[in-house]
């Protein structure tokens, strides 16, 4: 080796040695710490939390006023047939009502009719059975009338007859 050559050498060292050196230092400042990926980790969570949040908020409240709507529908609805249902109910209870009052009406004149008719079905025979009463007792007194007056006229003749008897066997006298 010459003297030349060791020249060159520490210089052709140097020179390696710095293109080794240069990009491992080139690198390390290109590659992150772990703070700083740590720091970027949690700003990327942040991001995405609030971007799911947002996301969240904006689904419940839509969510909220489709419900809204959804109640409001249903409670409308609701109401209607309620209303309908009631207004078909009234109608029903008050003709049923009318329906039953005729029925009543109708049967009651039938029942008092026939109440008439039976009372004075009832008057007629009353009637027609006392006359016939005071018919058969005014007989009844005919007949015993006529019994007592004959077995007075009987007892009468015979008491006559008996007397006859008596004064026929008796002397006479004269005054």
């Amino acid at each position: 080796m010459n003297t030349s050559s060791i020249r060159l050498l520490p210089a052709a060292l140097a020179i390696a040695v710095a293109s080794v050196c240069v990009p491992a230092g080139a690198q390390t400042a290109a590659t992150p710490s772990t703070t700083e990926k740590i720091e970027d980790a949690g700003k990327k969570a942040y991001d995405a939390t609030k971007e799911g949040t947002v996301k969240a908020y904006d689904a419940t409240k839509e969510g909220t006023v489709k419900a809204y709507d959804a109640t409001k529908e249903g409670t409308v609805k609701a109401y209607d047939a309620t209303k309908e249902g009631t207004v078909k109910a009234y109608d029903s209870t008050k003709q049923g009502t009318k329906k039953a009052w005729h029925k009543t009406k109708k049967t009651t004149a039938k029942g008092w009719d026939e109440t008439k008719k039976t009372t004075e079905k009832g008057w007629d025979a009353t009637k027609s059975g006392t006359s016939k009463a005071v018919d058969a007792t005014g007989k009844a007194v005919d007949a015993t009338g006529k019994a007592v007056s004959n077995a007075g006229t009987a007892a009468a003749d015979a008491t006559r007859k008996v007397g006859d008897k008596i004064g026929s066997e008796l002397p006479a006298t004269k005054p």
